[in-house]
């Protein structure tokens, strides 16, 4: 069986991974793609690191469509025997588990299954972020959520940096880097963050939550 888990009535399932029934664990270097858009027959679980599902358009420009972290899937086209529209990328060193869904027992798509409806609600509010809000509030929302990723490091100051530039936060948020490069300083003139060369620090996280719901 390849995820070990036991449920109560009523709940959802939370078990651990049976490591031993993996079919390999493979480590990345930031920056090489893992998954190509093709055919898919594996699924893959983040044991460490951070990896970064996008795509282009015609134009080569890149769409980021979601970060998974540890303990989350991708490639879960490999499911319902779909080919896969998508790139998957290593952002820091990660560890990746490759699992063939032809080993799953019925608990273990359960399992699978509860984590990818976490991911789709994930998925909704960055699409609401997306088309419903300014690129201000985008960058901020976009912000906090990297704040708990392998991005992201705690400062002497007690402080959160975030290593992310300005080309791929404008990935994220469905925008330009020009434009992103001037949001981002009106955000450190005001105090709210500071930002360096491939870095930038969440100076007032209360003031950042507030401008990402606007």
């Amino acid at each position: 069986m390849l995820l070990n888990t036991r449920t109560q009535p009523g709940t959802a399932p939370t078990g651990r991974l049976d490591r031993t029934t993996f079919v390999d664990t493979v480590s990345h270097r930031p920056g090489s793609v893992i998954l190509y858009p093709g055919k898919s027959d594996m699924l893959y679980r983040v044991a460490s690191g951070l990896v970064r599902v996008h795509t282009m358009d015609d134009d080569g420009n890149g769409l980021t469509l979601r970060y998974v972290k540890p303990g989350d899937y991708f490639g879960e086209e490999a499911l319902a025997g779909l080919d896969r529209q998508y790139f998957a990328e290593a952002v820091t060193d990660s560890s990746v588990d490759v699992i063939n869904p032809a080993l799953m027992s019925a608990e273990d798509n359960l399992v699978v299954t509860t984590h990818l409806v976490r991911t789709l609600e994930r998925a909704y509010e960055s699409i609401y972020r997306l088309v419903g809000k300014r690129l201000r509030a985008r960058i901020a929302g976009e912000l906090l959520e990297l704040k708990d990723t392998a991005l992201a490091s705690i400062q002497p100051s007690g402080e959160t940096m975030i290593y992310a530039t300005h080309d791929e936060l404008a990935a994220a948020v469905g925008s330009v880097r020009e434009t992103v490069t001037k949001v981002v300083g009106e955000l450190s003139r005001e105090g709210v963050i500071s930002a360096g060369y491939g870095k930038i620090t969440l100076k007032d996280e209360t003031r950042l939550a507030r401008i990402s719901a606007e």
